[in-house]
């Protein structure tokens, strides 16, 4: 138990700006093994974005609310994902080759592809949170946490049925999780289905919406599995990243488009 307790704050500590214990320690094999646990990372990192919103509801009308929500979450995770998102959009928004994508990927300067992908992303996140909350404050924030968490068990399906295709020195001279067994993903996926059943238990009503939205993560973790197959033979840390966004943003919007019909 200590040790699966070490290994939440690893991925804790890797994801995030929160401070863990001293006695928690590193070991590079750990990261490897931590990654069954960033889907119980997405539930603090939601969850303290959807505690930002509750508050600021008190004072803000719900569009300065929302964006401070979305700050948090990016203040809190350091913008990670979110970068690796621009970096993907970069290397993959053109058609060049492989080599030619992995080499863009690595580049630290933002182009164009990057910088449409973040604003078009965080724009739509943003129009699709306040959808949420016209619709129902409850399922708003309860979307905002459950979604944090689903979305991050896309990766750690991606480590575990891919090959990492970037630079493998490059990979070894920083931390990095670079695979996943079948026991890991098991618990990964297993923290997503708990969310899901929570988020069902105390809404509901809302199943249907909550069904249809993990299908949608579903169907977008195995159609960025074939591209990035397909486009780079496997996967990069920018491109798991990029992945944890969209599924985001597609869990997001399928809750709000079905709202209308349920």
């Amino acid at each position: 138990m200590l040790h699966h307790l070490r290994l939440f704050f690893i991925a804790l500590q890797f994801f995030t700006r929160v401070p863990v214990p001293r006695w928690v320690g590193f070991q590079p094999d750990w990261l490897n093994q931590s990654a069954r646990y960033f889907p119980l990372v997405g539930a603090v990192v939601g969850g303290f974005s959807a505690l930002v919103w509750w508050v600021a509801s008190f004072a803000f009308p719900p569009t300065v609310a929302i964006g401070l929500a979305m700050v948090a979450s990016v203040w809190l995770t350091g913008g990670f994902h979110e970068d690796g998102l621009a970096d993907s959009c970069d290397g993959l928004g053109g058609a060049v080759s492989r080599e030619k994508s992995l080499a863009i990927m690595k580049d630290s300067r933002i182009g164009s592809y990057g910088a449409l992908g973040l604003i078009l992303m965080l724009g739509l996140k943003a129009a699709t949170l306040l959808g949420l909350w016209d619709t129902d404050p409850a399922l708003a924030w309860m979307a905002v946490i459950w979604s944090h968490v689903v979305s991050r068990a896309a990766p750690v399906w991606l480590m575990h049925a891919m090959r990492y295709a970037g630079d493998a020195d490059h990979a070894k001279a920083k931390p990095l999780a670079t695979q996943v067994g079948a026991a890991g993903v098991a618990v990964a996926l297993g923290l997503a289905v708990v969310a899901s059943a929570a988020a069902a238990w105390l809404m509901p009503d809302e199943v249907p919406l909550l069904i249809g939205g993990a299908l949608t993560a579903v169907g977008l973790t195995f159609y960025l599995q074939s591209m990035l197959e397909r486009r780079l033979g496997g996967y990069t840390g920018d491109t798991l990243g990029a992945t944890q966004q969209v599924v985001e943003l597609g869990t997001l919007l399928a809750l709000l488009g079905l709202s209308t019909f349920f």
